[in-house]
């Protein structure tokens, strides 16, 4: 599920910097020189000479002057620090919401209230107002009102926000290397292609470290990619139509795809069968025919794994958590257990885990994949991702902890290899 993301830009408090400024002083022999003033009103006379009682009275002054200035300092000085302004947290108006799923924004502080859009489990909000047991508030293109129940604010939202706050790294150059330590003479794992977001995971001086999926993390230069905190924001009822029209697109191009290679891998049986047949034909006596038998292709029965019903069936648990370990669809597996999981159901059995899901295959040319094939990636060694090629340059997988299971480009990483289980 692909919702909208809100940022949140955090707030700076400008410093007040008091300077000392430079008053003229003059001196008897008239010549006027930059001395520091500090604030001190200082008394000129560049035109009289004064007397030497003039100069004792001008200097009492100034001493008064002096005196009275410093006090004001201090007065100053306390005041400023007894009132001292509070620094408010970025997230001081933040909700965010705390539910199984997802709770309904309403037109107003009540449950008969019009459903404007949906506030998913630690989507956040913008808080405008506070009306009894309601917030008003403001996510995405929804204002709207959620029962405060909900949701957390202040100090609680503000520490959530460090768990449930989406830290991604876009790239934005055409192809970047991801290397296993932060330097350039680092060993390259993978290549990673423009456009792409990943998860961050540690930010150093001219290097970031990103989750490319859940086996594979590795530092790419942050020279080459936008850094962005996000957080998820509520959906509107408009919105989620289109989300749900365009997720029922991607799914039956999928499932076309992978039809149309169902019916090409038959036309092609057929043409065998064909031909193995008018070889038979031909030969006129039972010592032929007996050799022609044994030299005919063996032939497997359809089975209800074709490639259309595999990527049909793993295209529903898009959205699903991932599990280290986990082979459940609905409630989590890793990359692995959701192929093993998928072909399963189809009636296909295959090895558990990843690299012997590899080697159990037949290999496929990654120039001639077909819907339901495995991809398989490597950190710049062994294998230690797959994913269930769907068509279109696309595959699902399980990913990450944050992401789950999810559609991707094929080459959101570099593959390394791909195989078949289906005849």
């Amino acid at each position: 599920m692909q919702n909208k993301r809100m940022k949140i830009v955090a707030a700076t408090l400008a410093g007040i910097i008091l300077a000392g400024g430079y008053s003229l002083n003059t001196q008897a022999s008239g010549v006027i020189s930059d001395m520091p003033g500090a604030g001190i009103s200082v008394v000129l006379n560049d035109t009289v000479l004064a007397t030497n009682d003039e100069k004792t009275e001008v200097t009492a002054a100034e001493d008064t002057t002096t005196e009275v200035t410093q006090e004001t300092a201090q007065e100053d000085a306390s005041v400023s620090e007894n009132e001292a302004p509070v620094v408010k947290s970025e997230y001081d108006n933040i909700a965010i919401a705390q539910v199984t799923n997802y709770v309904n924004l309403r037109s107003e502080p009540s449950e008969e209230g019009e459903i404007l859009g949906k506030l998913y489990n630690n989507s956040a909000a913008t808080i405008i107002s506070v009306e009894g047991d309601w917030y008003k508030i403001k996510s995405g293109t929804v204002d709207g009102y959620v029962k405060a129940e909900f949701v957390v604010s202040g100090a609680e939202a503000e520490e959530l926000a460090k768990e449930v706050g989406h830290r991604t790294a876009t790239v934005n150059t055409e192809t970047l290397k991801v290397r296993n330590e932060a330097g350039l003479d680092a060993t390259v794992q993978t290549l990673i292609p423009e456009g792409e977001s990943y998860d961050v995971v540690e930010e150093l001086d001219g290097w970031v470290k990103i989750a490319v999926d859940t086996d594979i993390e590795g530092y790419v230069s942050s020279e080459y990619v936008n850094l962005e905190t996000e957080f998820v924001e509520a959906e509107s009822i408009e919105e989620e139509k289109a989300r749900l029209a365009e997720e029922e697109r991607i799914r039956k191009e999928a499932e076309e795809a992978a039809k149309k290679a169902d019916e090409e891998a038959a036309a092609k049986t057929k043409e065998t069968k064909s031909e193995s047949s008018s070889a038979s034909t031909t030969n006129t006596d039972s010592s032929q025919a007996a050799s022609s038998e044994a030299a005919a292709p063996a032939v497997t029965a359809p089975t209800s794994g074709s490639r259309a019903a595999i990527v049909s069936y793993a295209l529903q648990f898009v959205g699903n958590p991932y599990v280290a370990g986990g082979t459940s669809l609905t409630n989590g597996a890793d990359c692995s257990g959701f192929t093993y999981s998928v072909f399963a159901d189809c009636g296909i059995s295959i090895p558990r885990d990843s690299r012997s899901q590899a080697a159990g295959g037949t290999p496929v040319d990654l120039s001639a994949i077909q819907p339901g094939d495995l991809l398989f990636y490597s950190d710049g060694g062994s294998i230690n991702h797959v994913a269930l090629y769907i068509g279109n340059g696309q595959v699902v997988h399980a990913s990450t902890a944050k992401t789950g299971i999810k559609i991707s480009a094929y080459n959101y990483r570099t593959p390394c290899k791909a195989v078949t289980y289906i005849r």
